[in-house]
């Protein structure tokens, strides 16, 4: 091959995945560190696939949304801590919620191009473990007394800190740019596609349900593993009714006539963490793995959320999907009838209806639902937000590996920034 002939790309095959169950925020998980928790799922991972010795794994990528100073290298330190080589190289990404599927994806491009032949992805996030900041005012005041060159130019500066200064900074759950929380702007995207207050809530208890019947029949066995006393998530109802969830109070959009958005209806906050093994199908015939599924196409989009048409739901901020699958589909010659299973991440029952319907709009065959997060999805299962797109694209491998005959899945995930991240696994 000429040098400047560009690599073949090769098929990248989901081999395995693992997480723990997800947990309500300040609950099991409450003292779980973001590396504790990805180095519990990457142990789990290596030691049921047999990948201790040296060399076995090529690359590990992951991430958090929500991390404190002492992650800034929390692949590399999970590494070091875990059962995986410790040469294993690793670093870290991050994309708000679309964070676990967009390091899967950066790890198939290295093995499609052949630049290794296996990889370990996923994220972790824990809403219980939140940094606090130093107030602002405060830190400013400490790093003139630093920059100061005298005992008494930096006691000067130090007599300025009054008690408001010794308030954290706590995270907030707001975009930047708005000042809008996710929930209040997913509340204005449901206004704007009418989504009906009855539609949330039957979303939303479907998926309680499904989940339910997704453990029943034992479909995690291999996908879950208990951590801190937890078996199965958290946030799990199985008798999860549209008419128990409609006794809720909204909770987002009340300022407004006829709000629909409840605490029932949105996904909660969540501790928990997935990874996701891929390799090369020549590596995985090697070691004797089954191959679950391949990644074959994926498509990321943003929005224009702050001054784009939000009014009449194009640029809402959980709409990027409405525009990266379109554009994905064309790309692979498919169309929405060509999907056996359809993922899309459950941020909100409202978001994922609002989904729906953009896909129709601009051409796209209707999901059937019976096709729909057939083992449920965030609603059920909680959204630590970095390790979300890990757990969908193990789950839906899993499903089509179950199946008898070829399959095609879609997976949809909305993030934080008016961004999304989507992607099609296919079993042939």
């Amino acid at each position: 091959m000429s040098p400047l002939e560009p690599p073949v790309a090769r098929r990248v095959a989901i081999v395995a995945g693992t997480r723990v169950p997800f947990a309500r925020s300040d609950g099991p998980y409450a003292t779980a560190s973001n590396q504790e928790m990805l180095t519990a799922v990457l142990d789990a991972l290596v030691e049921r696939h047999g990948l201790q010795e040296p060399g076995a794994v090529g690359e590990f990528v992951a991430g958090a949304v929500l991390k404190h100073s002492r992650d800034f290298n929390l692949a590399r330190e999970t590494v070091l801590g875990s059962k995986l080589d410790p040469r294993t190289p690793a670093y870290d990404i991050q994309q708000a919620c679309g964070t676990g599927l967009q390091a899967v994806i950066a790890a198939a491009n290295k093995i499609a191009l052949g630049q290794t032949e296996s990889a370990i992805a996923g994220g972790a996030d824990t809403a219980s473990d939140a940094p606090l900041g130093v107030n602002d005012d405060l830190r400013r005041i400490l790093l003139e007394a630093r920059r100061a060159k005298s005992a008494g130019g930096r006691l000067k500066a130090l007599a300025r800190i009054r008690p408001t200064h010794l308030v954290p900074d706590i995270p907030r759950n707001a975009e930047p740019r708005t000042g809008l929380s996710m929930g209040e702007h997913a509340a204005v995207t449901a206004r704007a596609w009418g989504v009906s207050r009855e539609a949330q809530d039957e979303l939303a208890a479907t998926s309680h349900q499904r989940l339910a019947a997704a453990y029943e029949r034992d479909f995690f066995q291999d996908l879950v593993v208990p951590f801190r006393g937890l078996a199965r998530d958290q946030n799990l109802r199985p008798d999860s009714t549209a008419a128990k969830l409609a006794a809720l109070k909204p909770v987002f959009g009340i300022k407004d006539p006829g709000p629909t958005m409840t605490a029932g209806n949105s996904t909660p906050l969540t501790d928990g963490a997935a990874v996701v093994l891929l390799a090369s199908q020549e590596w995985a015939e090697a070691r004797g793995l089954p191959v679950l599924a391949y990644l074959t196409a994926y498509e990321t989009a943003a929005v224009d959320f702050v001054r784009g048409d939000v009014a009449q739901g194009e640029d809402g901020l959980l709409m990027a999907p409405a525009h990266a699958v379109p554009r994905m589909l064309e790309r692979a010659g498919l169309g929405m009838d060509d999907f056996d299973l359809v993922e899309i991440h459950e941020a909100f029952a409202s978001q994922v209806l609002a989904t729906l319907a953009a896909w129709e709009k601009r051409g796209l065959a209707p999901v059937d639902r019976d096709r729909l997060n057939v083992a449920g999805s965030s609603l059920a299962t909680g959204h630590p937000f970095a390790a979300t797109g890990a757990r969908i694209v193990a789950t839906l491998a899993r499903l089509l590996a179950e199946r008898e005959g070829p399959g095609r899945g879609l997976i949809s995930v909305c993030a934080a920034g008016g961004q999304g991240v989507t992607a099609i696994l296919e079993r042939p």
